[in-house]
């Protein structure tokens, strides 16, 4: 009885057997291989001599017995100066003969010559492969394609004690990338790390410097929800997929010539191999659609750290040529749609590396038209990369699709896909025969006589639901309900799932995003409020309560104490990461707080004396008013030369040495990428997507960035896991929205009797009138509107707030579900069309506006670190499944009584008191007295500005008072001085207060 074998060299025999038998290789030593050259040519010979006789012998005529010498020469100097990849693809020209080098697989069957000549190249493996002429070093097993050697693995065996770590070692320190073979794009084109569970790659050797990739599943398989890793493989090696379907001879091939891809040059560039998870969701839907042809919709729920970019990439291109089952191309265009210019530019460069006709991509960027997509579309360009944005100009003048068929990529897909944009898309890009067809039988009328005064509106209803010549492959790392259901696969239990998976758990554990929820710290804020003033007026409790929160948040010690906190600890922690250069972002809740942190950012940096290391930018939209000054961002923004910094070049300007934070209201909070940013602190309260793309702008990768750190002053622990449990692993819908519920808003939209049947005739007859419009028309549209609007004046105030919000409902979930479902209701959709333009013509509510910052004042304030630690989540305790609401109509119309201001008040620091005591209370109280009574002190407020009163007249008073009051209860006053930060907190909110308020005295 033979003995077990677990050896390394039973691995290889293994693998050998399947690329032998299987996977399309012959076995070949190294009798022929020249190592000084690093090729064997006398392989490449023999498949030039089959593939290509007549240009060989023109060759040869031209060289004679040279010409094995001069083909290995100019194939050098080819690959010197482009590449092998490119050779690979191209082939090489030398004194009018074009030799190819090798042979693609076309997509159509068509074509025998080009069939035979992919199945001349000379795929070989060898074992223990000596490459070197140097020394006697073997890699444990290479392909070679063609007699050049292009894939080397070197394998380990846990049962002997190595791992694929001592792989990676191997190349790493033990082969000599200044050899002709591992030089980078002249001979290997990617390096495989191998042991019984993990494969890892790399593309380029660099020493110890050299970057592996995994190139594993994930722990349940790819596509599937998981971590890193690879599953149980109970039919063999846990790693039998890489020599089994990776390095099969078709898939390497394919990788080769339709992957594969040089980013940069070929010097300090780098090769592009496709991780597992992006050739597999690629291979699963380019399969899919091959047998199934055009009509149905994909998710691909892919985590930031993908490379989603080049996962499009790859798609569009390879959508754009895909033949089906019958061998006839499947679509006639491939729309991307984006709103990033990066992915423009990349998609062309990856594209143009595989395809060299002129015109493939059509890009309609900010420089061209909708005009100009219309062209691209009607002139059936392959690819066309464009905005969602330009589709409701052209939607009516695209040509007949009749015949035509359309991939649509969406980069980011969300709830604009839901909207009149995306609606427009459908409409310009359908091919209505079939839904002619099965309205003209709902009807019970010859499709011929459909064409009628009704022609808009039967086209609107024919572009409603899904269509056989669209297809939408949908990108997006948080799917919400409406995403899900319109592009999710629907499963036999009624819910939807995406197609596709490469969870953010995956992403973290593989190392291609950081865990943002590592290092989380929370403050609680303790604060109380009083009224300044003996009125007691009355104001609306909800918009009272949030003029007493936004007092706090904006008042002058609430934005000095956080501040103070955020820079002391950017300069403790954050400067001190990735080797110096680590950046933070300060997420404020408004363009107001923006420009009060901005300000009180640089006041700050300037007492302390930290200009010279710390300095800051702005970021929001628009113009902001404070107390009679206009800001904007450009003016606010300055080099260190004093130039303006212009809105296109902050992203820029902030990569620099020369700015550590950039303080954000809304922009930036999504579509961010910048490696460099380590901490964020958060002054603004986040949930659901919105917190997951606010604090994920932290999680890129960059070489020494290690970990992250989020500070958060108004979000609770608990919530933000919340936020970040459905994108955890991967998104689940519940159920189909209920359509029919559209017609019970329907109903409750006509039980107010504002508009009837007649109404929506008459205006429909203008709306829809053929030719061209009249003078008058506008006019009589909108006088007919009158008599409704005059109606919904008469009703009462609650009445009004319940009917606007359910015709806002009703129009909103039918343009919803037209995209997900074909009706057919002629009537429904005329109701939909009269009441979207009605809705624009219902007067906005006018709320009262209350001003009470004037009668408020803050007795104290404290801020006391609640939470210090790791939150991330445990994947067996994530709940990811979404809820399709059940009801359409919903709305709770807030209760507005008007309650006194002093109730107003307790209610809010009942809520947010807590942590500040009753002696502190005393010392400010104490303080202030002394302030108040002080008349040589009003004076000098009156007399001079903020900035000289607080900082140069205040200080002065506020010692010799402190010390006054110290020697009279000594217990009460000693935390003033033995606690500097709290010294300096009082005293600069004693002196803002103390300086306006003496200022208006008499």
């Amino acid at each position: 009885m033979t003995s077990f074998q677990d050896t390394e060299k039973r691995f290889e025999e293994d693998i050998e057997s399947f690329l032998l038998n299987i996977g399309g290789y012959e076995k070949r030593d190294m009798s022929g291989y020249d190592k000084e050259k690093a090729i064997d040519i006398q392989e490449l010979i023999a498949y030039i001599e089959t593939t290509q006789e007549k240009e060989w012998r023109k060759y040869v005529r031209t060289y004679q017995e040279d010409a094995p010498d001069k083909l290995f020469k100019r194939l050098n100097q080819e690959i010197n100066t482009n590449g092998l990849l490119f050779v690979l693809r191209n082939g090489i020209r030398d004194r009018g003969t074009w030799l190819k080098i090798a042979s693609f697989r076309p997509e159509s069957s068509k074509n025998l010559d080009v069939i035979n000549a992919y199945n001349q190249n000379r795929l070989t493996y060898t074992r223990q492969f000596a490459y070197s002429p140097h020394n006697r070093n073997t890699i444990d097993l290479v392909i070679s394609l063609n007699g050049i050697p292009i894939v080397a693995m070197e394998l380990k065996n846990q049962a002997k004690g190595q791992s694929v770590d001592n792989a990676k070692k191997q190349f790493m320190y033990d082969r000599d990338e200044r050899e002709l073979c591992f030089q980078f794009n002249k001979r290997f084109l990617v390096y495989f790390a191998v042991d019984l569970y993990e494969a890892w790659m790399t593309t380029k050797l660099e020493g110890n410097e050299t970057y592996f990739l995994p190139f594993n599943q994930g722990s349940n398989g790819a596509g599937e929800v998981g971590g890193a890793g690879n599953p149980v493989n109970e039919e063999g090696y846990a790693t039998a997929y890489l020599w089994e379907e990776i390095l099969h001879k078709d898939v390497l091939m394919d990788i080769l010539q339709r992957f594969m891809h040089l980013e940069g040059d070929n010097k300090k560039g780098r090769l592009i191999f496709p991780r597992f998870h992006q050739l597999d969701v690629v291979k699963k839907l380019v399969a899919d659609v091959r047998i199934n042809g055009s009509g149905d919709n994909y998710l691909i729920q892919h985590s930031a750290g993908s490379g989603k970019s080049n996962s499009i990439a790859w798609l569009a291109y390879r959508l754009s040529s895909l033949h089906g089952i019958d061998d006839l191309p499947v679509f006639t265009s491939v729309i991307v749609v984006t709103d990033r210019k990066v992915l423009d530019n990349q998609l062309q460069d990856t594209i143009s590396g595989f395809d060299h006709t002129a015109g493939v991509v059509e890009t309609i960027g900010e420089d061209k038209s909708s005009q100009d997509l219309k062209n691209a579309i009607n002139d059936g360009k392959k690819i066309i990369i464009t905005t969602l944005q330009k589709f409701p100009v052209i939607y009516e003048d695209v040509e007949d699709n009749k015949g035509r068929r359309f991939a649509v990529i969406v980069d980011e897909a969300h709830s604009s896909q839901t909207g009149d944009s995306a609606k427009k898309l459908r409409s310009a890009l359908a091919d209505t025969e079939e839904a002619l067809r099965e309205y003209a039988e709902v009807e019970g009328i010859a499709e011929a006589n459909l064409v009628d005064a009704e022609d808009k509106l039967v086209k609107e209803l024919l572009s409603h639901g899904r269509h056989n010549n669209l297809s939408f492959f949908s990108f997006t790392a948080t799917p919400k309900e409406k995403t899900l259901e319109m592009f999710g696969k629907l499963q036999s239990d009624g819910s939807y799932r995406p197609f596709h998976v490469y969870s953010m758990r995956q992403a973290i554990e593989e190392g291609f995003i950081l865990d943002v929820l590592k290092n989380y710290m929370t403050y609680q804020t303790s604060y109380r409020i009083a009224k300044d003033t003996p009125d007691n007026p009355e104001v609306p409790t909800s918009k009272g309560v949030k003029a007493i929160r936004r007092f706090q948040e904006l008042h002058p010690h609430n934005l000095q104490q956080k501040t103070a906190i955020m820079i002391e600890q950017f300069r403790d922690i954050t400067t001190n990461k990735i080797g110096g250069k680590a950046k933070a972002m300060v997420v404020t809740a408004s363009r107001l707080h923006a420009v009060r942190y901005y300000h009180e950012f640089k006041r700050y940096i300037e007492a302390k004396g930290y200009g010279n290391h710390l300095d800051i930018l702005i970021a929001f939209s628009g113009v902001v008013n404070d107390g009679g000054i206009e800001y904007r961002e450009t003016g606010m923004n300055k080099t260190k030369d004093g130039s303006s910094i212009s809105e296109n070049q902050l992203k820029n300007e902030f990569r620099t040495d020369d700015f550590n934070v950039l303080i954000v209201a809304e922009k930036y909070q999504t579509g961010f990428d910048e490696p460099l940013l380590h901490t964020m602190f958060v002054d603004k309260k986040l949930s659901g997507v919105k917190a997951v793309q606010t604090l994920s702008r932290l999680n890129r990768t960059h070489i020494g960035k290690e970990d992250t750190f989020i500070l958060d002053f108004v979000n609770k622990t608990e919530d933000i896991q919340a936020s970040f449990a459905p994108y955890y692993e991967a998104t689940s819908l519940d159920e189909a929205i209920d359509v029919n519920r559209i017609y019970d808003i329907r109903t409750k939209i006509r039980n107010y009797q504002l508009y009837n049947d007649e109404d929506i005739a008459k205006f429909l007859k203008i709306y829809y009138k053929k030719g061209k419009q009249g003078d008058k028309e506008l006019g009589e549209m909108t006088s007919l509107l009158k008599p409704v609007l005059n109606r919904y004046a008469d009703m009462s105030e609650d009445e009004q707030y319940d009917f606007r919000i359910s015709l806002r409902n009703f129009n909103k979930w039918y343009a919803y579900i037209i995209q997900v479902a074909r009706m057919f209701d002629k009537e429904l959709h005329q109701e939909y069309v009269f009441t979207s333009y009605l809705d624009k013509f219902i007067p906005k509510t006018v709320s009262r506006d209350i001003s009470i910052e004037d009668k408020l004042k803050l007795e104290y304030f404290k801020l006391k670190e609640t939470f210090k630690g790791d939150i991330t989540l445990n994947p067996n305790t994530v709940d990811s499944v979404l809820k399709n609401p059940k009801e359409m109509d919903t709305a709770v119309k807030p209760v507005e009584e008007d309650e006194l201001l002093e109730t107003i008040i307790e209610r809010v620091n009942d809520k947010f008191q807590g942590e500040f005591s009753d002696g502190d209370r005393v010392i400010i109280e104490a303080l202030y007295r002394a302030v108040k009574n002080d008349q040589k002190l009003k004076k000098s407020a009156k007399s001079n500005d903020s900035q000289i009163f607080e900082q140069s007249i205040f200080p002065d008073f506020f010692h010799k008072s402190a010390l006054d009051n110290y020697e009279k209860s000594m217990k009460s006053f000693e935390k003033l001085f033995h606690d500097s930060d709290f010294y300096q907190a009082v005293m600069e909110v004693v002196a803002k207060v103390a300086y306006k308020d003496l200022r208006s005295e008499k």
